[in-house]
């Protein structure tokens, strides 16, 4: 795919937090329950459809510092197959994976026949925290934008659908997520020193999330953004917005009965197929 292709892609609409100034919720814990229930259900039922079609997926989940990115993981994969998905949690890369491309360690996460690859965080650090820290140079990460570009294209080429979310919460819900961190034992772990050393860049953080979404935000691999202050509401969106885009150009009814196995059935088991 040329430069050339990739601005014409670029041509759609893009994201912008700066136009985000309402945080939706659901106050009610029974809509709550019913409307996970629902696409959490719905979800899986797309899930099998990747799997008897053989179809690929690739969702990267990127967001803020204690936006909620693992709760809804959570939520996402509660009633899946198991054996349907993978999660790849993020971090810097190991001494093995330095002084490679920093696309090398996705390679080979990439999702086999039928099933979904989740990254918690991704090749995005790149444009965000490598940015922002240093850890590349500003020809690395401004060519980054290029790059992901291509290797996103590459997958799409490869009949692998992309789908990407950014989950966005306010400064001060995240300060108060922190704060509720610090002072529960059974949290404290999840507050690092980078996570505050981040807090206190958030202005440049910004500027770099909203260039990533105008420069890698196509037509065939768009980004959507969750607004995630409450935390109910961006669950349900979470698997809302996974389910219509995994839907998307996919036959999700289940496949029809093997007629073998209605005969076998009815011979050997003495039951019956009643034609649902």
């Amino acid at each position: 795919m040329s430069q050339i292709d990739i601005d014409n892609e670029q041509k759609t609409q893009f994201p912008s937090l700066k136009h985000i100034n309402e945080y939706p919720a659901i106050d009610n814990k029974k809509s709550y329950k019913q409307a996970l229930k629902y696409w959490q259900k719905e979800l899986l039922h797309v899930q099998q459809a990747y799997y008897h079609q053989g179809q690929r997926a690739v969702i990267v989940f990127e967001g803020w510092d204690a936006a909620g990115k693992g709760g809804a993981i959570r939520r996402v994969t509660e009633k899946l197959d198991p054996r349907g998905y993978q999660v790849y949690p993020i971090a810097a890369p190991r001494e093995d994976e330095q002084g490679r491309h920093y696309l090398y360690r996705f390679f080979n996460k990439l999702p086999k026949q039928g099933t979904l690859t989740i990254f918690d965080r991704s090749y995005y650090g790149r444009v965000l925290v490598e940015r922002i820290e240093g850890y590349a140079s500003d020809a690395q990460w401004q060519r980054a934008y290029r790059e992901i570009n291509e290797f996103e294209q590459l997958l799409l080429d490869d009949n692998i659908k992309v789908i990407k979310l950014f989950l966005h919460i306010s400064s001060d819900e995240q300060l108060k997520r922190f704060s509720e961190r610090l002072n529960n034992p059974y949290k404290r772990w999840k507050l690092t020193e980078e996570d505050i050393r981040n807090r206190n860049k958030r202005t440049e953080y910004e500027a770099a999330i909203d260039d990533m979404f105008a420069k890698t935000h196509t037509s065939a691999a768009p980004w959507s953004v969750i607004v995630g202050d409450h935390k109910w509401f961006a669950r349900v969106e979470v698997l809302k917005a996974l389910t219509n885009a995994l839907s998307k150009g996919m036959q999700i009814e289940p496949p029809p009965i093997d007629a073998n196995i209605v005969a076998l059935a009815e011979q050997q088991l003495g039951i019956k197929h009643k034609g649902t």
